[in-house]
């Protein structure tokens, strides 16, 4: 694809078959080479955010997509690299009224690229409040308790646990606590 971008490309949003937006962007990207629309057709786009989740009690970080099922294009529209996008593999249709493509704002994509260049700095968990659990690590190992607030941000909880016959709460870090 090309470096430099013609003033009259827009980006547009084409939806893909769920779960498979990078194959779909690799077999477009090949296609736009071998039609020869790589001076019409800029740039394709999987928005990606890094997540820190947490498996089998390890930090991991990895790449979650932002619009799951969809891929941004940025292209100049004509009947040809309309044609190219349709109709390749996996992508179902673009994002707009009618049969007419409607292209993102320059707002739009400012914000999906700041987004996308955030760092990762929340942890994807796979508790929730009031969910029983026992703490694994720590002072309170052992112990039982109850979700009582989850801070995705720092990666902490806090969680009732009954000390001395009463409900006391425990701010724990979630690689401390596993389900019950």
């Amino acid at each position: 694809m090309s470096e430099k971008s013609d003033p009259l490309a827009n980006w547009f949003v084409a939806h893909t078959t769920s779960g498979h937006e990078v194959r779909v962007a690799e077999t477009l990207r090949q296609r736009i080479e071998t039609m020869n629309l790589t001076d019409k057709v800029y740039e394709l786009m999987v928005p990606t955010q890094d997540r820190v989740v947490i498996r089998s009690g390890k930090k991991a970080t990895i790449k979650e997509k932002i619009f799951p099922g969809y891929l941004l294009v940025k292209m100049v529209l004509t009947d040809e690299t309309w044609l190219a996008v349709r109709t390749t593999p996996g992508i179902t249709g673009f994002v707009g009224s009618g049969k007419t493509p409607t292209p993102l704002s320059e707002i739009e994509i400012a914000n999906i690229q700041k987004f996308v260049s955030a760092p990762a700095k929340r942890f994807k968990t796979r508790f929730s409040k009031g969910e029983a659990v026992k703490v694994s690590d720590g002072p309170f190992t052992d112990f039982l308790g109850t979700i009582d607030e989850i801070d995705e941000e720092k990666g902490k909880v806090k969680v009732l646990v009954s000390i001395f016959g009463r409900e006391t709460p425990v701010e724990l870090d979630l690689l401390q606590i596993a389900k019950v």
